[in-house]
């Protein structure tokens, strides 16, 4: 065994190694933290001196402070969610200074006023005016405002707010769930908003029960003014031969003064507290966001002016005051209209420039525009139009964004550029897709409508408009947004109709994917490969192969719905490949041996293997005697009544599967491979094929049945 010591990091923040300390782990933050709550609970038991107390009445005013100001610049409520915490420990901050400020009143108070410290003193002296009975109407004040206006008003706000917020989880967790099945946003992305949404009603429903803390100040704090009056009277006269008027002016004061110190620190975090919940629906900063709102409008701020000028001309009344007040707002309004003014003229000066340049003569095109072909083009009905112009949610655009990046990501293929064009010979509400001019699909959508699908192909069982989805030829109904919530609870899925439109263009570009990569699209991926495979690039084209070789070779890998995201690995295995073939099949099916690690995780299932259907024997020498040819010119000849027992039989074969709720995958051998993928895609096109070189050694295989 070695001798050598590890260091190992503590949870206090410092590093602790075998028979040594480290110091500085003393003044981390959680064990300042720890230290700082026993200290509150200390000052409860143990009496503190006056200039003590003095230094620890400073630091909870400030403290009271920093809290308030802190609540005035943060942006939103959730920055500073640890709140109820603070107002926790503020409180019992508070309550042990009540503690020990009491325990020096009732001590030492005979001995003068600054018994209980020159804080309490001062706040007893200097707002009490010398007066008992004005320190405590201004205390009784003080009481009625926290306990009455601020608190509870504050209280009922995080409430409700609370209640609010917990109803409406589901629907908010729903649509980001919809947005991250759409593609609008990652996995991150929801993870956040996730985190941001648990955040918000743990806020408000502990701020709800926070409340209680100040609430419960307030009244505590006329519990122990009341029973210091009353024990600084009982002492003085008794205990300290202090006459009856004598004790009452000299515990009065002291005990008022202390209460005075106590509420104020708790009305401005009272205030803060109020600041908190109320600011809950308001973005930004607490001065920008009302003075944004309140200075907005000209009119009223022009009004008010009016209003206090004719109050400053009437007799009786200080016109000074009132006319300065006027003059003030009178210049906000003039202000703030001058300046939409020149907002507006700015706007109308930018469309007048926009409508000129629409109307400028358009330039005469050359005729060889006319031979341009669209990759992708999504025609839409003028009913249509809204999808790509409507400011109240994600637009089509957006969506299709989203699909080329989840397509490059997924498969590796950079999807062109969708044209969306409007066509005025389709129905109103008609789409079309072209690839290469061709049409690919069509279909009918119903705008501010939702359409509702049963994931199981059952018929929906809602008040609507049945129809087919267009994408999957499953029965649907468009239904009112005002059933959106029942649908989600009877399990069916809903989506709007741009999502409509972006699933059925999925697909088809899907089925499509081998004719859109071009030999120029083919180049680029080649164009972008990091530098450290280039040299492999050089050495193959043109020597062993030539670019387009390599786009068939990666055509034949999408047919097929491989990824060839990772273009090195592809390379590689074609290089390899081509040192004893030029056949585009053969270098395929060594290419995907090469990508087996990629292609057996994505066909597995959710229980974390992969389901195999396998190809009998007999199946498998009846392909291998129908291959003709020698080396790289076979080719299969089959009978036709063969084939045709062949596909009936594989039919049987999975819709028996599809009962049991299966997609299982054809396992082949590697020879008669691609000539059973060429029979089964044009009778069950998402039937994956795959052959024994193609299942990674790590896998986990399940085997279903046998063709």
């Amino acid at each position: 065994m070695s001798d050598t010591t590890s260091q190992q990091q503590d949870p206090g923040g410092g590093n602790q190694g075998q028979g040594g300390f480290d110091i500085t782990s003393l003044f981390s933050s959680d064990i300042a933290l720890a230290a700082g709550i026993i200290l509150i609970l200390m000052v409860l038991i143990m009496p503190l001196p006056g200039w003590l107390l003095d230094v620890a009445l400073a630091g909870s005013i400030t403290f009271s402070v920093v809290i308030l100001m802190t609540s005035l610049f943060i942006e939103k409520s959730l920055e500073l969610s640890s709140f109820p915490t603070i107002l926790l420990i503020a409180t019992m901050m508070r309550l042990s200074l009540n503690m020990a400020s009491t325990r020096l009143i009732l001590t030492d108070g005979h001995t003068g006023t600054d018994a209980a410290g020159q804080v309490i003193e001062a706040f007893g002296g200097f707002l009490m005016g010398g007066n008992v009975v004005i320190g405590v109407i201004i205390f009784a004040i003080l009481i009625i405002v926290n306990f009455i206006v601020i608190t509870k008003g504050s209280g009922r706000i995080a409430e409700v707010a609370a209640r609010f917020t917990l109803d409406a989880m589901p629907g908010k967790q729903m649509a980001i769930d919809a947005d991250l099945s759409a593609g609008l946003i990652s996995e991150d992305d929801a993870r956040t908003k996730r985190r941001e949404l648990e955040e918000e009603s743990t806020f408000f429903g502990a701020m709800d029960g926070a409340a209680k803390f100040v609430r419960g100040n307030a009244i505590a704090g006329l519990l122990i003014t009341f029973i210091n009056v009353i024990g600084g009277i009982v002492v003085g006269t008794i205990f300290q031969d202090m006459s009856f008027g004598d004790a009452i002016d000299r515990y009065t004061r002291l005990t008022v003064g202390d209460g005075l110190v106590s509420q104020i620190p708790a009305l401005i975090v009272s205030t803060a507290a109020g600041l908190m919940v109320t600011k809950a629906g308001v973005a930004g900063k607490t001065d920008r966001a009302l003075v944004g709102q309140l200075g907005n409008y000209p009119r009223a701020l022009a009004l008010s002016s009016a209003l206090l000028f004719f109050l400053g001309v009437m007799p009786g009344l200080p016109a000074i005051p009132f006319l300065l007040l006027s003059a003030i707002l009178g210049y906000m309004a003039y202000s703030t209209m001058t300046t939409q003014d020149q907002a507006k003229k700015d706007r109308m000066q930018q469309l007048a420039i926009a409508e000129q340049k629409k109307e400028e003569a358009p330039k005469e095109e050359p005729i060889t525009a006319a031979l341009a072909i669209d990759q992708i083009r999504l025609e839409l009905g003028y009913g249509l139009l809204s999808l790509i112009n409507d400011d109240s949610g994600y637009q089509l655009t957006d969506q299709i964004k989203a699909l080329r990046r989840q397509l490059a990501t997924d498969l590796g293929f950079i999807m062109p550029s969708v044209r969306i064009l409007d066509n005025m010979q389709l129905d109103s509400n008609t789409y079309a897709l072209r690839i290469k001019e061709t049409e690919v699909g069509r279909g009918q959508m119903r705008p501010g409508m939702l359409l509702c699908m049963d994931p199981r192909g059952e018929p929906v069982s809602l008040a609507g408009e049945d129809t087919v989805e267009p994408a999957f030829g499953l029965p649907a109904k468009w239904i009112d947004p005002s059933l959106k919530e029942e649908a989600s609870f009877r399990g069916y899925t809903v989506v709007d109709p741009s999502t409509v439109i972006t699933t059925h263009l999925t697909e088809s570009i899907k089925e499509n994917m081998p004719e859109l990569l071009s030999y120029a699209e083919t180049q680029k991926l080649l164009d972008e490969l990091p530098a450290e495979n280039k040299k492999l690039l050089d050495d193959m084209v043109p020597s062993q192969i030539t670019v387009s070789g390599i786009q068939r070779t990666l055509q034949s890998l999408l047919a097929e719905q491989v990824s060839i995201r990772d273009l090195p690995t592809i390379l590689e295995g074609i290089s390899e490949a081509t040192g004893y073939t030029q056949n585009i099949v053969t270098i395929t099916e060594h290419v995907r041996s090469r990508l087996s690690r990629q292609i057996s995780s994505a066909n597995v299932n959710q229980q974390g293997f992969i389901p195999l259907i396998t190809l009998s024997a007999e199946w498998e020498q009846a392909f291998a005697e129908s291959l003709v040819g020698q080396g790289d010119d076979r080719q299969l000849a089959m009978p036709p009544s063969q084939l045709q027992e062949f596909i009936g039989a594989v039919r049987l074969t999975y819709e028996q599967q599809a009962q049991l709720g299966e997609i299982p995958v054809l396992l082949t051998s590697p020879g008669v491979r691609p000539f059973v993928r060429s029979i089964i895609e044009r009778v069950r096109p998402t039937t994956v094929v795959l052959s024994q070189n193609e299942i990674h050694s790590k896998a986990k295989i399940r085997t279903l049945g046998q063709v």
